[in-house]
């Protein structure tokens, strides 16, 4: 047994066949004080209503209701998981529900229903970063969600938090930090999964800016992806598409830079210029 009462996750594993599947980017987080970290990280969670993508067999699920979550809205796709989930709803009786689909395909404001609410998962690596753009991009803002505390592979999540200058800086770095603000919580080892994957996982919250510069987003995405596009390229080729230097000159910016010296204030320059 374990500190919640429930069977140890190796149990419910074998019991209900719960293989990890390649196919859903599946990797098991087993250590239940790990899991109990990662809810930590989403900060207070009394009260609150969390919205979990792809629990599994449930390990993230505890550690969020006892952690005192009012209420765990779970979605996984894999229907096999299901069954270990429902067990987990009997011991904690209506805070959690379990919705059996698809990720992808989730209104997550519908299912907010109106509720600033949290967003907390291990995400599957094969569907974490298309999620997280949907998040960012959502309108209207401020968002339905207070705060999204989510694992990635550890080269995605500098991606996100990365500042101009750096190799890592790009797209996700511009879209993350023109929105929202974001820090690495902690790093987890592949040993920590079944099965375990080849790169080190980082943990990594977000959270809104009530007010972030104004700019049309599709705009910004469009201008991150022609700048970045051709990276090593300078500005003035990068965005030839787009109006090149006459766009440049509108937004005061010199057109022989290149798209990782801008700040996330210059990109939104641009975007607007547009």
């Amino acid at each position: 047994m374990s500190a919640d009462g429930l069977p140890k996750l190796s149990e419910v594993i074998e019991r209900h066949g719960l293989a990890p599947k390649k196919s859903l980017g599946q990797n098991f987080l087993l250590d239940l004080n790990l899991t109990a970290k990662v809810a930590r990280a989403a900060g207070s969670l009394a009260g609150e209503t969390v919205i979990e993508v792809g629990p599994g067999p449930g390990g993230l699920t505890r550690a969020l209701l006892l952690a005192g979550a009012a209420q765990v809205i779970a979605i996984e796709r894999d229907d096999r998981a299901i069954a270990a989930l429902q067990e987990i709803a009997a011991h904690y009786p209506g805070r959690l529900e379990i919705v059996s689909g698809d990720a992808l395909a989730t209104d997550f404001a519908a299912m907010a229903g109106g509720r600033r609410i949290r967003i907390v998962a291990n995400l599957p690596y094969n569907i974490g970063t298309e999620l997280l753009i949907r998040w960012l991009t959502t309108e209207p803002w401020p968002p339905y969600w207070k705060s999204l505390t989510l694992m990635f592979q550890r080269e995605v999540a500098e991606r996100i938090v990365a500042a101009p200058g750096s190799n890592h800086y790009g797209r996700l770095a511009v879209l993350a930090g023109w929105r929202t603000t974001s820090h690495i919580a902690f790093d987890v080892p592949p040993q920590a999964f079944t099965p375990p994957p080849k790169v080190i996982s980082s943990v990594v919250h977000i959270e809104p800016r009530e007010v972030p510069l104004p700019a049309d987003t599709a705009t910004l995405g469009r201008v991150t992806q022609a700048a970045f596009g051709q990276r090593r390229k300078m500005l003035r080729q990068s965005v030839k598409s787009l109006g090149g230097e006459a766009l440049l000159e509108r937004a005061g910016i010199d057109p022989t830079r290149r798209a990782e010296t801008l700040s996330v204030e210059e990109f939104v320059r641009l975007a607007n210029a547009l």
